[in-house]
Formats: structure tokens, C-alpha cells, sequence
């Protein structure tokens, strides 16, 4: 995979779980509300690809988009 990986949380679908900020809180942060917010422009990386998919994976609502570029 050469390419570069972008997450974005959808913020009508992101319920507060908080499980992509446990599994990954270097890709993901919580509002005051505890709902996960993307990091920056929510470029991956080099190296944390594998945790970005892991909180997709591991998202209950599916709010995770994740864009190779």
C-alpha cells in the first residue's frame, strides 16, 4: 500500500462509544460531548494504518470513512 490513508468521522452517525479513541487515540479525539473527531485533516501516519483500520473495524455505528489517496 503506497498510498496515503485519510480517516474522517461522520459526526451524524458518531454516537460517543469512544472505541476508535482507545484503539487509536493518535488518529482520533473527543469533543466535550465524548464524540470522536479525526485528528488534523485526518491524514494517517506512516505506520498507524493498521490502528486506523482496527477503529473502523471496531466503530458500532460505522461513523469511520478511511480514503486512500
Amino acid at each position: 500500500m503506497s498510498g496515503t490513508l485519510r480517516i474522517h468521522v461522520d459526526p451524524d452517525k458518531c454516537q460517543g462509544h469512544a472505541r476508535c479513541k482507545s484503539l487509536a487515540p493518535e488518529l482520533f479525539e473527543l469533543d466535550a460531548l465524548g464524540n470522536a473527531h479525526e485528528i488534523g485533516d485526518g491524514t494517517v501516519p506512516a505506520g498507524l494504518e493498521d490502528k486506523a483500520w482496527l477503529a473502523q473495524a471496531n466503530c458500532p455505528e460505522f461513523a469511520i470513512a478511511i480514503k486512500e489517496e
